[in-house]
């Protein structure tokens, strides 16, 4: 889960309901800064998450040029989702993704999925790559995730079974809480937003989420396939990272030939903590996709050599 730092929109940011063929999605779209947009992507949230762990993100993308939509997938936070657990399954969540980036009017779109929302970007270009100008896995892999953080999800969705939503709600709080080093407390308003967004995510989709993050086989072999149709791959983490092993990320990276960014003194959520730097490496990253041509229908696109692929793109804080 990312913690936004604050809660107000960026500039040129409208939170509305995308509508789709597969239903109506709360996101948050940020106007590009330029008369004409260098592009539009669509960015997805992590296992706990929503569409405000990309605030800070938002401006600095749009000020770059881009057009930049955060969403709520399906259950999570101010989408509505229900109660049945097919509603969760990877395919139906890789549907709306498309359904999304179908509703957004731009043609193909950048997608970036964060920790489990890779897991849900993966599986939606998997499914319609002709729908994405670029796939980036933020903080996610198409590996398992870290032990500890298995036993996490094993322990969250045990706990959603048994226990009122408001207990777990307390427990994992202070479950947070243990080892973090002493500073200042949360505002009273992200802690409020924390716990309305908690309560507001239907327990279908925090145990179909977790469930998916347990089971999900590695797709390293996924993103060699779409590599090989010409899907730009860019995979970028913190120096920090804790949910996947950094080891098998740049592993990845260096299988699937895929761009590759680690960003310095960041953790699970470069997103919040070092939006600034990780805005420029994305937009790097996504003008080169830009040179992608699009093949006639039924042919693979050619992809040109990604810097970075060999050795990573390391940013720093200065």
């Amino acid at each position: 889960m990312s913690k936004p730092r604050s809660l107000a929109l960026p500039p040129r940011t409208r939170a509305h309901r995308l509508v789709t063929a597969r239903g109506g999605f709360a996101v948050l779209d940020t106007a590009a800064a330029t008369v004409v947009p260098r592009g539009t992507a669509l960015l997805l949230p992590g296992y706990t998450g929503s569409k405000e762990d990309f605030l800070a993100l938002l401006g600095p993308l749009g000020e770059a040029g881009y057009r930049a939509v955060a969403v709520d997938g399906r259950g999570q936070h101010e989408t509505p989702g229900p109660r049945g657990r097919a509603a969760y399954r990877r395919k139906a969540l890789a549907l709306d993704v498309v359904a999304q980036a179908a509703a957004l009017g731009d043609g193909p779109v950048h997608l970036l999925g964060h920790s489990f929302g890779g897991l849900v970007a993966r599986a939606a270009a998997e499914l319609a790559p002709d729908a994405f100008a670029s796939l980036t896995l933020l903080s996610s892999g198409p590996g398992r995730v870290a032990r500890p953080q298995r036993v996490r999800v094993r322990a969250l969705r045990g706990a959603l079974a048994l226990l009122p939503k408001e207990r777990v709600w307390r427990a994992t709080r202070w479950l947070d809480s243990r080892g973090e080093q002493p500073g200042p407390a949360d505002p009273d308003e992200i802690v409020a937003f924390l716990r309305r967004r908690w309560m507001a995510t239907r327990i279908a989709q925090l145990s179909g989420a977790g469930r998916l993050l347990l089971g999900d086989p590695d797709g390293t072999a996924a993103l060699v396939a779409l590599a090989g149709l010409g899907m730009p791959l860019h995979i970028a983490y913190g120096d920090e990272e804790m949910v996947w092993p950094t080891a098998a990320l740049a592993a990845a990276a260096a299988r699937t030939g895929a761009h590759h960014t680690v960003v310095v003194g960041a953790g699970h959520s470069p997103n919040v903590s070092h939006p600034q730097e990780l805005a420029a490496r994305l937009t790097a990253f996504w003008d080169l996709a830009a040179q992608v041509s699009t093949a006639p229908a039924g042919a693979a696109r050619s992809r040109p050599a990604a810097p970075g692929a060999a050795g990573g793109d390391r940013a720093g804080t200065g």
